[in-house]
């Protein structure tokens, strides 16, 4: 190699190095905190958020329906086949939105070059919220399944005990005999009545703790879109919206179903999903003025609630939904409907794991 050679050797070699070098920095000052300029895009944006409200309200409400009017619909009662298949595909979508719509999303916004690379850029904020939240989901299920336990059998022993006294005051053998054993039939639970209504505290609490992760990402979502300014942004995600929210509500309200609640309590649950996100969506287009994405406060905000949602509703999605149903033994000695339901599960991960493409 020659002189001449060699030298232009080490200037190729020198620039290479300065361009990589410069290369990140390139990368980072491609992101701005400055507000983009939407204001001629406002008028046909509020267009879309309004058909927005409206389409995901319907969407929500039809999704959750379907399950509480199991009597009707013999698709949609929690003793028919199908229903295993329609819940493990609801419990899909919940478990895609988690893992491949929020989580993401809690990512981006706690890693944003806005923030303070100091403390943001130091730490995986992002996993350790979606990890205590999980981990928070699991003592909330288990305090709330003992504490139930506990005060049932509290009361069952008490009742026992005031019957037993009562029968005791009564003169007569056979008559405190008869009592007591009357007594008994009524107030005493047998093991596989207090098994049953273990199971029902626990699918109560079960449906009580996936509505409160479903609300809390809702809420975000919804002011997200609503303070949106961008019709080519708002479009795409009505439609993916209205296609999570509706098999949300097919998985809310198949576990709502199986708790077996009052009417009342349904309807309440049910009006409660149903509005969540419309009203997201309402305070978004309200605050849509002051409101800037690019914040760090509002990164900060987003980013928190998004990592404690999909944290919570990938715990709800694994363990109450899919793990009860596919290790029950009617699943298990049932082959077409294990496999029935393991087909849905993956069909209804794919589908909103596809539906990222536009949202």
């Amino acid at each position: 190699m020659t002189h001449l050679q060699a030298c232009f050797l080490n200037i190729f070699k020198a620039s290479s190095l300065l361009i990589l070098l410069h290369y990140p920095a390139m990368v980072t000052c491609e992101c701005t905190c400055e507000v983009e300029d939407l204001e001629h895009g406002k008028g046909e944006a509020l267009k879309f958020k309004l058909g927005s409200i409206l389409s995901i309200l319907v969407a929500g409400a039809i999704g959750i329906s379907l399950p509480l009017l199991g009597k009707k619909i013999k698709a949609f009662r929690p003793e028919n086949d199908i229903f295993f298949m329609i819940k493990a595909f609801a419990a899909g979508v919940i478990l895609a939105t988690g893992f491949i719509h929020i989580l993401p999303d809690a990512f981006k916004s706690l890693t944003s070059p806005c923030l303070s690379q100091n403390l943001w850029g130091r730490f995986p904020f992002t996993g350790f919220v979606a990890m205590m939240s999980a981990i928070g989901t699991l003592m909330v299920d288990s305090f709330a399944s003992g504490f139930y336990k506990r005060m049932h059998f509290k009361e069952s022993k008490t009742a026992n005990n005031t019957d037993e006294e009562t029968a005791e005051e009564h003169e007569g053998h056979v008559h405190v005999h008869t009592h007591a054993t009357h007594g008994h039939a009524h107030v005493s639970a047998s093991p596989s009545e207090d098994l049953a209504l273990s199971e029902l505290v626990r699918r109560r609490i079960i449906s009580q703790v996936l509505e409160l992760g479903i609300v809390v990402h809702s809420i975000i979502i919804g002011i997200s879109l609503g303070a949106s300014q961008s019709p080519e942004t708002i479009k795409p995600l009505m439609a993916a919206l209205s296609f999570h929210q509706f098999f949300e509500g097919l998985g809310l309200g198949g576990c709502i179903t199986q708790a077996q609640f009052e009417s009342a309590s349904m309807v309440m649950m049910a009006t409660f999903f149903s509005l969540t996100t419309p009203v997201g969506i309402a305070i978004g287009i309200g605050i849509c003025s002051i409101y800037s994405e690019n914040r760090p406060t509002a990164l900060i905000v987003e980013g928190i609630f998004n990592g404690a949602s999909a944290g919570i509703l990938i715990y709800m999605a694994l363990v109450d939904l899919l793990a009860s149903d596919f290790m029950s033994p009617r699943m298990q000695s049932n082959f077409r409907i294990q496999l029935g339901a393991n087909v849905s599960l993956l069909l209804g991960a794919g589908c909103m794991s596809f539906m990222v493409k536009w949202a």
